[in-house]
């Protein structure tokens, strides 16, 4: 991606979290990324082409970071401590995108379905995981959806926390911490 089309995304991005996508206006994307007007549109058709090209890289930068760190992981249970770990680093480094996810997941606009469908692609992955557990006898048996979106919702919350705090989250507190107790309560390695 050219400097241009990433100064735009990055601009928009960030306006997007803050003030909202439908409050953001495309003249305002430009005024403050320092561009003209047709430059954006050059690179984006459209407004909503920037929002989906922001839910592709984010969802790309999950699954290959994932992809990466559960390679050579044996068990699920390893996996799931490496899902967990890149989730929460992903989190509290991009704020700014799951902002804007997690404002237009609600709703039956385009939009609101393609974050949908982003978010229930990524909790997939870990669904799989959890589905390997308890076939390897790793895990408890459960309900494998409602497993998998708690530990998406769970580790996705420190975002929350910093929120709360409003500080730097410590990742390997956070992380540490979502071991002791919601992984613990999944596996039957650390009963």
């Amino acid at each position: 991606m050219n400097k241009t089309k990433r100064r735009i995304f990055n601009t928009a991005v960030q306006i997007f979290a803050e003030k909202g996508y439908d409050n953001t206006s495309v003249e305002e994307i430009t005024a403050i990324a320092g561009v003209a007007k047709g430059s954006l549109y050059y690179h984006f058709e459209k407004k909503e082409d920037i929002f989906d090209m922001l839910l592709e890289e984010g969802l790309n930068l999950l699954k290959n970071n994932i992809e990466i760190k559960t390679k050579e992981c044996k068990t699920a249970l390893e996996k799931i401590k490496e899902i967990t770990l890149v989730q929460i680093k992903v989190t509290v480094k991009y704020e700014a995108f799951l902002n804007v996810v997690f404002s237009q997941i609600w709703g039956e606009e385009s939009k609101n379905k393609k974050c949908k469908k982003a978010v229930f692609e990524y909790i997939k992955i870990i669904e799989e995981v959890i589905k390997e557990g308890i076939e390897n006898n790793e895990f408890y048996d459960g309900n494998v959806e409602a497993l998998a979106s708690g530990v998406f919702g769970i580790t996705c919350s420190s975002l929350i926390y910093r929120l709360k705090k409003n500080r730097t989250v410590n990742i390997d507190d956070v992380y540490n911490g979502f071991i002791d107790t919601v992984v613990r309560g999944i596996s039957k390695e650390m009963n």
